[in-house]
């Protein structure tokens, strides 16, 4: 782990052939989705409690967040115990209203952005728990994981982003383990988003960016779920 940026872990439900969603549209979401399959929905409990005993802090998407529903939710109980969102968001696709909920719902809500008018910025007086690490033009990983450390303490985080992010973050060196469920299913689909997306590599020079894994942890769970965890050799 270096000490310059937070021991990062990359945890994902995915399908044998790799799919971290059941489809190619805002509509599909393999949490939901998954709930109503038979020989699939059997055990799709193992995840959510594996993901309660990960670390405290989650780093994922405001495109995520906006396919959940996150911008029509309202934080009606007390405040997570030490819960704690990074939020990569520029277009943006959290609302308001979004943003609210999140800041109510955790104990710090970070926004990585590239958008000087997020709405979360605006909300930084009513919400002092809201942290914006602002950027121009092009957000950068590194610098943003090494302030997360460095300005805020932060020493582990999970990380729940979609292909594209996965991508980025696994290319520049930013995730130390995988942990990855497998559910008993198969998906399927070309434009279905898999666990990393991004450029696909040509040269050979590319090749840098292909990450080798060494194997940590196996265990097969009830209902034919796998989890599989893994150190990035980076």
């Amino acid at each position: 782990m270096s000490a310059s940026k937070p021991h990062t872990t990359l945890f994902l439900i995915q399908s044998l052939d790799g799919k971290i969603t059941t489809g190619n549209n805002n509509e599909r979401n393999i949490d939901k989705d998954l709930r109503v399959i038979p020989g699939v929905k059997e055990g799709l409990a193992q995840y959510y409690e594996l993901e309660k005993k990960l670390d405290r802090v989650y780093l994922n998407s405001g495109r995520v967040f906006e396919k959940v529903g996150f911008n029509d939710k309202v934080w009606e109980k007390d405040r997570s115990d030490n819960l704690s969102f990074v939020v990569v968001d520029s277009e943006p696709h959290l609302t308001i209203r979004g943003c609210e909920y999140l800041a109510q719902r955790c104990d710090q809500f970070f926004l990585i952005t590239k958008n000087p008018n997020h709405p979360a910025i605006s909300l930084t007086k009513k919400f002092t728990n809201i942290i914006p690490i602002v950027y121009d033009r092009r957000i950068d990983f590194t610098d943003a994981f090494k302030k997360l450390r460095s300005d805020y303490g932060i020493q582990r985080m999970t990380v729940q982003t979609g292909g594209t992010l996965n991508a980025k973050f696994l290319r520049l060196g930013l995730i130390d383990e995988i942990s990855i469920v497998i559910a008993p299913c198969l998906i399927g689909g070309e434009n279905t988003p898999s666990l990393i997306g991004g450029k696909s590599l040509h040269s050979l020079e590319d090749l840098k960016d292909l990450k080798a894994l060494k194997l940590i942890k196996s265990e097969t769970w009830e209902s034919s779920y796998i989890h599989l965890q893994y150190e990035v050799i980076n």
